[in-house]
């Protein structure tokens, strides 16, 4: 589908058929995105998880505190395969808690995935730049009560090396005054037919719970603090289910 330039700027009503740009689907609430195109990404999503749950056993534990909250969140999560992201997105989808996927943005080269992860609810960074365009964009989203779901480890893990997190996350939270939420995930590093594949939830971050009291103190307590969190969440995972190996 060719997009326009011309399209719907923020704000006003988006079309069911042509006449959006990749930047409306972006900007505008999830929830307002045109009906076709929300029923077509639940099919997938159904599809998906019917593949997934047959393929890869998985089950998320906690998930009440991943959809029973109605604030926009930041969701940070160790990164293992490509499962990591549809089991979240399936789970959110289909309890309709409107969630967002940062993609690289190297995946806009092809624009059948842009497509695609425009429609789903993503949207892209520039790795390694301070690309204050996706964090003013995620500040919105946020404060609009959608979820972004968000890698820090900046790529998937193939070993038991904690990478080096990016911090873009926590400057999208304290702009938005948004807590950040830590998931974990362990199996899925080397998928297998009929493994089964974990999840764990934690409680969100609070700023106010936060020993520092500047803004920059904070940033920096928020990034070592949230992937504290995240790693705590997999390593206990593994310590109670010794039979998920990864």
């Amino acid at each position: 589908m060719a997009e326009k330039d011309d399209a719907a700027q923020a704000g006003g009503r988006m079309r069911a058929f042509a006449g959006n740009s990749f930047d409306d689907y972006y900007d505008h609430d999830i929830r307002e995105h045109p009906l076709p195109g929300r029923l077509f990404i639940g099919a997938i999503v159904r599809i998906l998880w019917v593949i997934t749950k047959f393929l890869w056993p998985w089950k998320i534990e906690g998930a009440e505190r991943l959809l029973n909250d109605a604030r926009g969140r930041i969701l940070i999560m160790n990164h293992e395969s490509m499962l990591d992201p549809v089991v979240v997105v399936v789970t959110m989808w289909l309890a309709h808690v409107p969630v967002r996927i940062v993609y690289k943005s190297d995946f806009d080269r092809i624009r059948p995935a842009t497509w695609l992860f425009s429609r789903a609810g993503g949207f892209p960074v520039e790795r390694g730049t301070a690309d204050m365009k996706t964090v003013r964009r995620a500040r919105a989203m946020l404060m609009r009560g959608e979820c972004v779901l968000i890698y820090p480890e900046g790529t998937r893990v193939r070993d038991d090396a904690d990478e080096k997190p990016h911090g873009g996350y926590a400057i999208m939270a304290q702009l938005a005054k948004a807590p950040v939420q830590p998931i974990a995930i362990i199996g899925a590093r080397h998928l297998r037919f009929r493994r089964p594949v974990l999840m764990r939830v934690g409680e969100p971050i609070e700023w106010g719970d936060l020993s520092a009291q500047k803004r920059k103190e904070q940033l920096a307590e928020m990034e070592r603090t949230g992937m504290e969190r995240v790693y705590q969440l997999r390593n206990d995972l593994r310590a109670e289910h010794p039979e998920v190996r990864d």
